[in-house]
């Protein structure tokens, strides 16, 4: 089949990457030629060109998209000749946090007690109501710690609503938790639904730089427990392809902090770490192929991020039981430049490679 990708980044970079042995073609509407996927498929440079996407649409088979910032216009209008996986109400949903939110309580699935505010009085309304410590997050757009402020007293109330900058915002309150963990899922069109195991995720300044999988200390009640949100949500909204949730670990339950509706960071270990990656299952699932498995190859397994500057890649090389994944991007401050994979059949083995690269690690 030819496949269409919203978007030309790393994410649909390895999802070509995971395409071509199955035997399909990639295409791409991207803003540049210099977007990482540029060269594994036939590139459509769009911007906001109806000719341009209209043509990307028709050589389309199916199309998906790597990002939940993807517009929703775009992929109305191509859904009126081709189809889209995931559908465009995965992407609504996602794209706003109120929505996101009210869903969840739809669905009696945990997340944090919230308010949207739309101005600085009915922020302080909202504190009031929420308490503090409190998180204001806009509403869409934020991601990586982008479009967040954290609110510790009242005396800071101007402050946060001036850093939303007028944007539509909504006030979460804080949530005390031991550790922050995903659950990856995979959805076909015949609704078969498989899962990864839950991941245990380390974050530096809202950025995601450490992910250890399987989490460790995981009952099989907690994993249940998050197949069940993921079995709810993904059903609820008829979902085609991976779907992530982030969670919080807190007290032994399970609160969910938001929901990405595709191939997610916190599972680049699957590459290596997996039966079947989490790109090759989002392929599988939008072609309507039958799911690959989704059980560990080895059974301690991490990923790395490679944030801003290259560092040594020299040494990622030189680690026997480590991969390195680069996306051909520039370096610049904060920006998601590659990955590394470590697999072990020794959590004590794991922990050392990791610190053998802890050079990558703030």
């Amino acid at each position: 089949m030819k496949i269409g990708v919203l978007g030309a980044g790393q994410l649909g970079r390895m999802l070509a990457l995971s395409a071509y042995p199955l035997g399909h073609k990639m295409r791409f509407l991207a803003l540049s030629e210099e977007d990482p996927s540029s060269l594994l498929g036939k590139t459509f440079i769009h911007n906001n060109n109806p000719e341009v996407i209209k043509k990307f649409s028709e050589e389309s088979d199916v199309v998906t998209y790597e990002s939940e910032n993807t517009d929703l216009k775009i992929v109305n209008e191509i859904t009126s000749t081709t189809e889209v996986y995931p559908g465009e109400m995965s992407l609504r949903l996602t794209q706003h946090r109120g929505l996101e939110k009210n869903l969840l309580n739809k669905l009696n699935i945990p997340c944090a007690p919230f308010e949207l505010v739309n101005n600085v009085s009915e922020l302080t309304q909202a504190v009031t109501k929420i308490g503090l410590p409190a998180i204001l997050k806009t509403t869409k757009d934020g991601y990586d710690g982008k479009g967040q402020f954290l609110l510790r007293s009242e005396s800071q109330i101007n402050e946060a609503w001036e850093a939303m900058s007028g944007a539509e915002s909504i006030l979460e309150r804080f949530i005390n938790f031991k550790r922050e963990l995903s659950l990856i899922a995979v959805r076909g069109a015949n609704g078969d639904l498989k899962y990864y195991p839950l991941v245990e995720n380390s974050h530096h300044e809202g950025i995601l730089r450490l992910t250890v999988a399987p989490a460790q200390e995981v009952s099989d009640s907690l994993q249940k427990k998050a197949e069940n949100y993921m079995q709810a949500l993904i059903t609820e909204i008829n979902h085609v392809g991976v779907l992530t949730l982030e969670l919080f670990d807190s007290d032994d339950d399970l609160i969910v902090n938001e929901i990405a509706p595709r191939v997610h960071n916190s599972g680049h270990w699957t590459i290596e770490g997996a039966q079947t990656s989490q790109f090759e299952n989002h392929i599988r699932a939008i072609t309507n192929c039958p799911l690959g498995e989704t059980s560990v190859k080895n059974r301690f397994n991490a990923m790395i991020n490679i944030i801003g500057k290259l560092g040594p890649t020299k040494k990622v090389l030189e680690t026997s039981n480590a991969h390195l994944h680069l996306y051909d991007k520039k370096e610049r401050e904060n920006r998601k430049l590659g990955h590394i994979t470590i697999t072990s059949d020794s959590y004590q083995d794991l922990q050392k490679s990791i610190k053998n690269l802890s050079d990558f690690l703030p």
